[in-house]
C-alpha cells in the first residue's frame, strides 16, 4: 500500500509561467484543505498546492445537499464557501509558505471589482502564482468572463497592473469552442490558463423525481470528464504552441498525467481523486515520476518550461 508519510523528493520536475515546480503534479482548487491533508503527506514535495477559492469576503456557500455521486465521478455544488481574503492571509498562506510549499492562490469573485480586490491583497504576499476563477458553475455570478472573450479581456487588462505575480485563469468547459476564450487571455495579459474547470450536471432522485442538489446543477468531475479534458488541453495547445497550460480533469494514475502532458500541458493538477484518496496527489506525482524516468525527451522539456509540442523549438 502506497505510503505518502514519507518524505519524497523528485528529480523531474517543470516550470509554468516562470515558477519552478518540484514536480509537475501538483493539487487542484477545492480539493486541497491543510490541516486535513498534512496529515497524509507534506504539501511542500508536491510540485504546487492550489487552495481553495479566495474571495474579498467570508462566503456560505450553497446550501445543502451539495454532493451527489455519479458514474467514475461526482457532481458538487458547493459554491466556493470560504472564511475570506483576511483569514486567509492570516491562517492558511502562512502556514503553507512556512512549509516551503509552492503556493498557487484561487481568486473568486463576484465582480471585476472582487476579483482586482482580492489580486490586490495577494500581490504584497509571498503567494508564488494567482489563478483567477472565472469559471465556477457554481455560482450565480462571476462566472460570465469565462463564456465571453471580450469581457474576459477586459478584465484580465483590469487586473493585470494589480501584480506582478504570475496570473493563470482558469477556463470552463462549458463553451462552444474553448479556443477564442483562451485567446482572449492569452493575448490581454495573462501568464498561463488551466482548464478545465468541471461540466454542468445533475442528478435526479428517482424515487422523488426532484434534483439531489439543493442549488439542481452542480459541476461534474472525475474520471468520467478526462477525454474531455485531455482534448480541450490538445486543442489549444495547437493553437498556442507555447503558451504554459496547466491541465486538470480525472486524473486518478501516474498514467492519466502522463496523457495530459502528451496533449501539451505542462503541468497537472489532481482533484477529485484527492476526495476519495488524500494522498492521491503523491501517489501521482511518484507514478508519474517514474514514467518519466522512461522519457526523457519529454522530462527535459518540462525541466526548461517547454511543453512535448514545442520541445525542439
Amino acid at each position: 500500500m502506497f505510503d505518502a508519510t514519507q518524505e519524497y523528493t523528485f528529480t523531474h520536475g517543470t516550470v509554468v509561467a516562470g515558477v519552478q515546480w518540484k514536480s509537475p503534479i501538483g493539487t487542484a482548487a477545492g480539493t486541497y484543505n491543510l490541516d486535513a491533508c498534512s496529515v497524509y503527506y507534506n504539501p511542500a514535495a508536491l510540485g504546487s498546492v492550489c487552495t481553495k477559492g479566495v474571495s474579498p469576503v467570508p462566503w456560505e456557500g450553497n446550501p445543502a445537499p451539495r454532493t451527489a455521486e455519479t458514474p467514475a465521478g461526482t457532481v458538487n455544488s458547493v459554491g466556493l464557501q470560504n472564511p475570506g481574503v483576511d483569514h486567509y492571509l492570516e491562517d492558511d498562506l502562512p502556514r503553507l509558505k512556512a512549509m516551503g510549499t509552492t503556493v498557487i492562490s484561487n481568486v473568486a469573485g463576484h465582480s471585476a471589482e472582487d476579483f482586482a480586490y482580492v489580486v490586490e491583497k495577494l500581490a504584497k504576499t509571498n503567494v508564488d502564482m494567482l489563478e483567477i476563477n472565472v469559471s465556477c458553475p457554481n455560482v450565480k455570478a462571476g462566472t460570465s468572463f469565462a463564456k465571453d472573450p471580450v469581457a474576459l479581456a477586459s478584465l484580465v487588462r483590469q487586473l493585470r497592473p494589480l501584480t506582478d505575480k504570475p496570473m493563470i485563469f482558469k477556463l470552463s468547459p462549458n463553451v462552444s469552442d474553448i479556443v477564442p476564450v483562451a485567446q482572449a487571455v492569452v493575448e490581454s495579459g495573462a501568464d498561463a490558463v488551466s482548464l478545465i474547470n468541471t461540466f454542468v450536471g445533475m442528478r435526479i432522485d428517482t424515487r422523488t423525481g426532484k434534483p439531489i442538489l439543493a442549488n439542481v446543477t452542480g459541476g461534474v468531475s472525475g474520471p468520467a470528464i478526462h477525454p474531455m479534458a485531455v482534448g480541450m488541453v490538445y486543442k489549444i495547445r495547437q493553437a498556442f504552441h507555447d503558451f504554459p497550460i496547466i491541465a486538470m480533469g480525472g486524473t486518478s494514475s501516474g498514467e492519466d498525467a502522463l496523457e495530459f502532458l502528451y496533449a501539451g500541458a505542462n503541468a497537472v493538477e489532481v482533484g477529485s481523486a484527492a476526495l476519495v484518496d488524500p494522498a492521491a496527489p503523491v501517489r501521482i506525482a511518484c507514478e508519474l515520476e517514474s514514467l518519466l524516468d522512461e522519457r526523457p525527451e519529454l522530462s527535459e522539456a518540462l525541466s526548461v518550461g517547454k511543453n512535448w509540442i514545442n520541445r525542439n523549438e
